[in-house]
């Protein structure tokens, strides 16, 4: 199963242009999105004016191999490793579904235009890396959503209590779910089910790509511009218009003898 081509088993029942109009129209979907969302909540706004009083408080004129430097350097650690969340569960969890869901929506799009249809070669490299990413996607978000969500684990809500805020991981959960049943159920001949979780794949899909207004989708965007800011915003000393950081405390040896404390 692995191995196999999902989409190319169902293009005997839907047209692969069908499929390449449908990762499109998803696509799009972000876009408007992700614009509407910026517009209604003045995100993009509220990120420019910031960036135009943090140059004109700057101390120093970054030139365009440092500013190219620190990009890169953001880029590869702060992004790429999510190191703001520090060394521990969530930070494991995080980079797993997040690497998860990139090889899954890659392999998807490279599978259906370049190795679905009449006449397209097979790639098992590909085949593979879409099943991969699904099932690191599961793996990375269902710890999150069971064991390391802040209201679960910090504030002892149950972890089948739903908000809003929770529209984007459960409905790409659903994705990588639902998706890996249909592959394993049309792959065993389950003709019933595998339609069964086909229809409900491409419900999640249309979920999560339609939700983009209402979910955290575009925090994926946002997240990257805002570590990129402050980065830059540290390096010429504008610091993001926060005053600079207050004088260390006067060292008293190991501590002042305090009072004994009174239990009444």
């Amino acid at each position: 199963m692995l191995q196999s081509n999902p989409f190319s088993i169902l293009a005997e029942l839907i047209s692969p242009l069908a499929m390449q109009g449908f990762i499109i129209a998803m696509v799009v979907l972000i876009g408007l999105g992700t614009i509407i969302q910026m517009i209604q909540h003045k995100n993009l706004t509220y990120f420019l004016n910031n960036a135009k009083k943090a140059k004109q408080s700057a101390t120093k004129e970054l030139g365009l191999s440092e500013k190219t430097s620190i990009i890169a350097k953001t880029a590869v650690v702060d992004i790429g490793t999510t190191s703001e969340l520090g060394f521990g569960k969530r930070r494991l969890a995080h980079v797993l579904g997040m690497y998860g869901t990139i090889l899954f929506w890659v392999s998807s799009a490279v599978l259906v235009f370049c190795y679905t249809g009449v006449g397209k070669s097979n790639s098992e490299m590909w085949n593979t890396l879409w099943h991969a990413g699904a099932i690191l996607t599961c793996l990375g978000g269902y710890w999150f959503w069971f064991f390391l969500r802040v209201d679960v684990s910090a504030e002892a809500h149950p972890w089948y209590r739903i908000i809003k805020a929770d529209l984007f991981v459960l409905a790409l959960l659903a994705c990588a779910t639902f998706g890996l049943a249909w592959s394993y159920t049309q792959y065993n001949g389950h003709v019933g089910l595998a339609y069964l979780f086909l229809i409900l794949f491409i419900a999640a899909n249309l979920i999560l790509f339609g939700g983009v207004y209402w979910s955290k989708f575009a925090h994926m965007f946002y997240k990257p511009g805002a570590a990129i800011q402050k980065n830059l915003a540290e390096a010429d000393g504008s610091r993001d218009n926060l005053p600079p950081p207050a004088d260390a405390p006067e060292q008293f040896g190991l501590g002042i003898k305090r009072e004994e404390p009174k239990h009444y």
